[in-house]
């Protein structure tokens, strides 16, 4: 069972959702962000998605765009990301790390070098937004005999089809992106959400967390009451933007903390 696997089960028993955080590696300063995902941690984090840096994030929008500038202008690689999940790993063996990014850096350096590099450094799941489940069926493969959880993206336009692809192709958990937009959009339907859910969790046989649009507890605690876990990413790059660089950690850790409790009084209430 892979640490992905073994959250989601401990959680299931505890009647409690997974809050999912992301940041961008190197960003705002590449010796910030082993600090900045044990700030994560601190806050409250179950799972990590760390962000690969790259010049032409699609499906992100302007604030995480940002953060992927700012981290590629100070250096930040994908061999750089590999060597912060080491790090993070010397004081933390237990919390999931999922790399989020995009085909590019990974062609680059080639599927076989990337998935031993993953999990050498301690890497637990993939989710590469540029690669669909039907296009990408030796690499999800090779990640899971590799003991690593590719995970893949749903959206409120995914057929009955893709259902059934991701649910053969991925494993840990599912990301359903919540808005037909890009991150950090503000507009959520939470009813549209809470009907497609069971659906897909139904479908595809795997813990099913909600991102995309969710930007404070109040919302967050909305998506928990229906989805196994809540991703947050743009709104926690903003409160590093917005941050003295000598406060920032603690801001991370105060912020994610805010959400945290959000979940975890879905929790205490439920039956």
């Amino acid at each position: 069972m892979s640490r992905i696997e073994s959250v989601f089960q401990r959680l299931q028993g505890e009647q409690r959702r997974a809050l999912i955080p992301f940041i961008t590696a190197g960003d705002p300063a590449p010796a910030l962000t082993v600090p900045l995902m044990h700030a994560l941690v601190a806050g409250g984090a179950d799972i990590i998605e760390l962000g690969v840096p790259f010049s032409d994030p699609m499906a992100d929008g302007p604030t995480i765009q940002r953060a992927s500038e700012r981290a590629l202008a100070a250096g930040m690689s994908l061999r750089g990301v590999f060597d912060c999940v080491t790090q993070f790993r010397a004081a933390d063996d237990a919390t999931p790390v999922v790399l989020m990014g995009y085909a590019n850096p990974i062609e680059a350096m080639g599927k076989p070098e990337f998935v031993r590099r993953a999990l050498e450094a301690g890497v637990d799941g993939v989710l590469v937004v540029d690669y669909p489940p039907e296009e990408c069926t030796d690499f999800s493969s090779a990640l899971r005999e590799a003991g690593l959880d590719p995970v893949f993206l749903l959206a409120p336009t995914s057929s009955e089809q893709r259902f059934s692809e991701v649910a053969a192709a991925g494993s840990g958990y599912i990301y359903y992106v919540s808005l037909k937009g890009v991150t950090g959009s503000a507009v959520l339907d939470f009813d549209e959400v809470a009907r497609r859910i069971p659906q897909i969790r139904a479908r595809v046989g795997m813990p099913v967390g909600v991102g995309f649009g969710i930007r404070d507890a109040s919302s967050a605690r909305r998506i928990g009451e229906v989805a196994d876990a809540v991703v947050i990413g743009s709104r926690i790059i903003e409160e590093i933007e917005r941050s003295p660089r000598e406060q920032v950690v603690g801001n991370v850790t105060a912020f994610v903390r805010t959400i945290r409790e959000a979940l975890d009084q879905i929790g205490r209430e439920a039956p």
